[in-house]
């Protein structure tokens, strides 16, 4: 679960509901003062929201590009039904296809698209129903194909609790299993009450959704090269979800730029946002 080093929008970006032709989507939007070089809309992870981006969107904009972070349906800010089937990850990318289009203004410049971990499966799907909206692809923290296996026992553990008890109660039940590194304690207490909050928003058959696709998810590399689009593989020098050494061969196979973040594990947007930034607007500026 990514932890936003802060919950202090900067002075350059605003929160709002976008529009779309699949309905609203709460949005924290960052531009930049003089007209935005590119858009960049940024796709949260499993169980996270637009928050996880909030320390990208200052240094974003400061190189000239608009940060959009979005919430997708059901969560945090954005609703959805109760109803697993929404959350299929055809309509998840039908989703970002409509967000894109939403958000593309005549001064806006090209649109980047960027998915982090669960959100890297997302995006991918999006690219692959159509590419044509986007200039760019970047994959955060998300690998080729399903969850590292000893990951994969933990989002099933979830989903079998999510279908016994309510959200309070699986809350309290995943805080148990926490290592001691991610105790309350070592959390400021706002971000724990956001993190806490935020749990409480998200509609349960989404995470139920969404964890299954971590699960199930096939390798799509080859379908996501054959579209010939700019692709960038970012990712912080540990992580357990998807083995670095997975993301290598995924980058290769891609011919896309690979960036580790030292210092920084599943989420460097969170982790060493100031870095993961300048790697993030230096491949864009390269592409156009």
């Amino acid at each position: 679960m990514s932890r936003p080093p802060s919950l202090t929008l900067p002075p350059c970006a605003r929160a709002y509901r976008l529009d779309t032709e699949r309905g609203a989507f709460a949005v924290q939007d960052a531009r930049p003062e003089a007209a935005p070089i590119g858009t960049a809309l940024l796709v949260p992870g499993f169980t996270g929201s637009k928050e996880d981006f909030i320390a990208l969107l200052a240094p974003l904009a400061a190189a000239g590009f608009r940060a959009v972070a979005v919430d997708g349906r059901g969560q945090h800010e954005t609703p959805g039904p109760r109803d697993e089937r929404a959350y299929a990850q055809r309509e998840l990318a039908l989703d970002v296809l409509a967000q894109a289009r939403a958000l593309r203004e005549p001064d806006s410049g090209p649109v980047h698209l960027l998915g982090h971990s669960l959100g890297g499966l997302v995006t991918r799907a999006a690219v692959l129903l159509d590419a044509a909206p986007f200039r760019s692809l970047t994959v955060l923290s998300s690998g080729p194909a399903a969850i590292e296996a000893s990951q994969q026992a933990r989002v099933r553990m979830l989903i079998e609790a999510l279908g016994t008890l309510d959200m309070e109660g699986v809350w309290r039940a995943m805080r148990e299993l926490d290592p001691p590194e991610a105790a309350d304690a070592a959390t400021p207490p706002e971000i724990g009450a956001f993190l806490h909050r935020r749990w409480l928003n998200t509609v349960p058959e989404q995470l139920i959704a969404t964890g299954r696709q971590m699960l199930e998810e096939p390798d799509r590399v080859a379908e996501l090269a054959g579209t010939g689009l700019a692709t960038h593989v970012v990712s912080g020098a540990v992580d357990y979800a998807w083995p670095v050494p997975s993301m290598d061969a995924m980058a290769e196979r891609l011919s896309a730029r690979r960036t580790v973040i030292e210092g920084a594990e599943h989420s460097p947007n969170a982790e060493r946002p100031e870095k993961t930034a300048e790697a993030l607007a230096g491949f864009w500026s390269g592409v156009g």
